[in-house]
């Protein structure tokens, strides 16, 4: 369960299904009701929230799920978080890098298979330049009409984003990780806390769909901590959010650390739906990995964005943030119809289109 030091009680002794009607109502609680919630939610106080969080979701996107095809192009890495099984210390990792013809392929695939969204992702690889990025962005553009593009690849600087942007990029991933400065320090030894903000700033500022987002279960993580997580995305008011699991991989200095559950997990889900009710929110590839229905679990508490492979299937094995993912073997088109029967299975249908956030549409 999320870590407590000591309990903490509200003036006035205000109910947590109270502060929880508060949150659907309004879409809005302080950081010290968060931590109270947090702190203080049984069995019960969980289905009101995740009832709450679903009708949130209904209400703006209706029964709708997002499919985005993932191309995960390179997993060499030039920082050294200690969480990730590609940082740039692990010296058992096999590297690999797509070709800009390997990163076409993909997308001819996907666009065959109806995907209308690509999530160019990769570890902070330099030997992709500005001038073979916008190549990419431009050829795929040309290439496959109506599609948006989606780039993962971490801090670069305001030119090279806006750079990017103006190719055609239309939307930018870089999960915060954690809104605490001081554990996020930790973490991330050869990265800037400041830098990490102004970086989600500047791509919002230039007119991406930014999606950012944070791990559940890091070592030494609060209540206090996933507070500011969550007030941190109601500030920024993101057009997607990320959150996920902490797994430990074997080759990190975190290896022997506790991970996050999918029972948390879920509760940080629900909480960023009702809090920023408009987002994008993926049920992501690692909770299917600690649950065998954890993406169908996290659709039923307000996600609606699922993100199948399409990277070719003898470097999946090799993006290895984590170990054990799911789907590393199947074929594109066996995890396309897979995935697509899991979410009719539980009540949700698959919209093969753009998906914009309604952010971006209004």
């Amino acid at each position: 369960m999320i870590n407590s030091c000591f309990f903490y009680s509200l003036k006035g002794g205000i109910t947590i299904l109270a502060l929880l009607d508060k949150l659907y109502e309004r879409n809005d609680l302080s950081k010290e009701e968060i931590i109270h919630v947090l702190r203080n939610l049984d069995d019960g106080h969980k289905e009101a929230l995740f009832h709450y969080a679903h009708r949130t979701r209904v209400k703006y996107y209706g029964h709708k799920v997002f499919m985005r095809g993932l191309i995960e192009f390179s997993n060499i890495c030039r920082q050294d978080c200690l969480y990730c099984g590609i940082r740039v210390s692990n010296r058992k990792v096999d590297r690999y890098r797509l070709t800009p013809e390997e990163i076409l392929d993909c997308c001819k695939e996907g666009y065959q298979l109806g995907y209308r969204t690509f999530v160019l992702q990769s570890g902070e690889d330099a030997w992709y330049s500005e001038e073979i990025l916008i190549d990419i962005i431009r050829k795929i553009k040309e290439m496959f009409p109506n599609t948006a593009i989606t780039l993962s690849i971490g801090e670069r600087n305001d030119a090279v984003y806006q750079k990017l942007f103006e190719a055609g990029a239309d939307r930018f991933l870089l999960r915060h990780e954690t809104a605490s400065k001081h554990l996020y320090e930790q973490l991330h030894p050869t990265m800037s806390f400041e830098n990490r903000i102004n970086c989600l700033l500047t791509l919002k500022r230039i007119g991406y769909q930014v999606g950012a987002g944070f791990m559940v279960g890091l070592p030494e993580q609060t209540a206090e901590d996933l507070a500011e997580d969550l007030l941190f995305l109601k500030k920024l008011q993101p057009d997607m959010i990320g959150i996920g699991p902490f797994i430990p991989h074997s080759e990190t200095p975190l290896k022997d650390a506790e991970g996050g559950t999918v029972e948390d997990t879920l509760v940080m889900v629900a909480f960023a739906r009702l809090l920023v009710p408009d987002c994008l929110l993926p049920a992501t590839t690692a909770m299917g990995t600690l649950h065998p229905q954890g993406r169908e679990l996290a659709l039923k508490v307000g996600a609606n964005v699922v993100m199948p492979n399409l990277s070719p299937k003898a470097v999946r094995t090799k993006y290895e943030l984590y170990e054990n993912k799911i789907c590393t073997g199947d074929e594109s088109t066996q995890c396309r119809h897979c995935i697509e029967m899991r979410i009719q299975s539980v009540g949700f249908q698959v919209d093969m289109g753009r998906g914009d956030s309604l952010r971006a549409i209004r």
